[in-house]
């Protein structure tokens, strides 16, 4: 319940501290004068609508079973704050949040109606309505989660299968793809370190003929070596060095040989054309090593396609059963809300009466599975649907649907009603007062109001005037209620009439 609000620099308002009863609270005063501007911002405050306010602070009372994982909430009292600069920042209890979160938060305990939102008799807004009241067996609410993962793992494979078929769609092609590209990669077969040895190899190569001079030249060197040995031994100087050195220059020189021999074996032509076929991989790959890893990875995915016809026809056997489960628990969720609507029609059929209109019914419509089932919801009162209803047709259907929602919400809420009267006759002005007057008894109520009966009704009074571009809001006294009444009954200027007939309306509330 909502227990006061502040609000500073909104639109054509300077400031508004009010507090809020329990019950009926009806807002009245001339077109124009900013009531619809004031119910806007405190809808914002719930996430409702956009908020205009500089400032706007509600607090309330916390519902019984309102709570949050996100936000420490152990006050019983609430307060939303909502604080525009450059952009709004919402606040809950000093706390950041979102404007989303707000709305998912208060939507279990903040009924909306305005004479200007056409749609609510939506598919979803109706099923939610059968579906609340269902819930009042646990075992539909179950049901209904049961169905609604089941549904969800359905659309998942689903998506599996399609992503599949076109998968299976432009295999063919795939495959040639891969294949070519397997094939490419294994014709020149590379192996590890195969291009820097054959580097290594092709570099030997090109000074192999200037090692075989230089080495036949030193092997004069040989013919001097006990010459230089004998004079070592005449200085009587250590001659060994040299013999080792002489013995190390013989190793190399047979290295040299060796070297020969086995590059004599190597195909120059078939080397320079190992070296650019290698060469070729490595341009597109970045190095063997890539390209290797790139051929183990296509042949894996070509390895894929050999399974793919087992995987789709495992996904097709799944999608059936699936089907089959998804039959089974939607035909449950149905007959379960047929047998809801049945009840619902038999209550709705009263408060209709009351509010001079005919019965309604629902009506279902089979359709393919989608997240709340395999059937749509429509109503239509008598026999005219609800798009061929007349303004105050509309309204009083669609707060007659409220007034059911709000009997078996689980937690007792906040109203908000903008010009629910409107576009109605006398008779039907007092059925809806009266009704609202019954609900009120439960829900704590804001409405706007341009009939005189819903307003002899409040708990308190509220009018909202304008003048000079400034709007005010006052709460009235009984006195100052009998007036605004007989304005609102007999126009600018009350008459004498209008103001007994305020007076008598008053006293009927009492």
């Amino acid at each position: 319940m909502i227990k006061r609000v502040f609000i500073q620099d909104l639109l054509s308002f300077n400031k508004i501290n009010i507090d809020f009863n329990n019950g009926l609270n009806v807002i009245t005063g001339p077109s124009g004068a900013g009531k619809s501007v004031f119910i806007n911002s405190l809808l914002a405050n719930f996430g409702l609508a956009n908020q205009e306010a500089k400032l706007c602070e509600i607090e309330l009372k916390k519902p019984k079973n309102f709570e949050s994982d996100q936000y420490i909430l152990e006050e019983d009292e609430l307060i939303i704050k909502a604080v525009k600069k450059d952009r709004v920042r919402f606040f809950l209890n000093n706390q950041n949040i979102s404007k989303k979160l707000l709305k998912e938060l208060f939507s279990p305990f903040v009924f909306y109606i305005s004479v200007r939102d056409k749609k609510g008799f939506k598919n979803e807004t109706l099923l939610e309505i059968i579906d609340n009241y269902a819930s009042r067996n646990k075992s539909f609410s179950s049901l209904k989660n049961e169905y609604q993962q089941e549904f969800a793992l359905f659309k998942q494979k689903e998506k599996e299968y399609k992503e599949l078929r076109e998968k299976i769609k432009a295999s063919k092609e795939r495959i040639e793809f891969l294949e070519f590209e397997i094939n490419k990669i294994k014709s020149i077969n590379p192996k590890p370190n195969e291009y820097e040895e054959l580097l290594e190899v092709k570099k030997q190569l090109s000074k192999l003929d200037k090692m075989s001079e230089l080495a036949q030249n030193i092997e004069n060197i040989f013919a001097f070596e006990d010459d230089v040995a004998e004079l070592f031994e005449l200085l009587n100087k250590d001659s060994s060095y040299f013999s080792e050195t002489m013995n190390q220059l013989r190793s190399d020189l047979e290295d040299i040989e060796e070297l020969k021999e086995s590059l004599s074996e190597v195909e120059i032509e078939e080397l320079l054309n190992r070296l650019e076929e290698l060469n070729s991989l490595i341009k597109r790959f970045g190095s063997i090593k890539e390209a290797l890893l790139y051929l183990e990875e296509k042949e894996q995915e070509l390895k894929e396609f050999e399974t793919i016809d087992e995987d789709l026809s495992e996904l097709e056997s799944f999608l059936q059963k699936q089907k089959e489960k998804l039959q089974l628990l939607a035909n449950n969720l149905s007959q379960k809300r047929h047998q809801a609507v049945k009840e619902i029609e038999k209550e709705l059929e009263k408060i209709l009466e009351a509010l001079k209109l005919p019965k309604a019914t629902f009506t279902f419509k089979k359709v393919p599975f989608y997240s709340l089932g395999d059937e749509e919801v429509s109503i239509k009162l008598f026999e005219s649907q609800v798009e061929h209803l007349s303004g105050g047709e509309f309204n009083r259907l669609r707060l007659a649907l409220l007034s059911i929602s709000a009997s078996f919400a689980q937690e007792r809420g906040i109203i908000i009603l903008d010009e629910i009267d409107a576009n109605v006759s006398g008779d039907e002005s007092i059925a809806i007062a009266n009704l609202l007057a019954k609900l009120s008894k439960a829900y704590q109520i804001i409405a706007i109001s341009h009939q005189p009966h819903l307003s002899a009704k409040a708990n308190k009074h509220i009018l909202i005037s304008k003048e000079e571009n400034k709007s005010t809001l006052k709460v009235l006294d009984k006195n100052e209620r009998v007036y605004e009444i007989a304005r609102i009954i007999g126009g600018k200027e009350a008459s004498k009439e209008s103001i007994e007939f305020a007076k008598k309306l008053l006293g009927e509330k009492q």
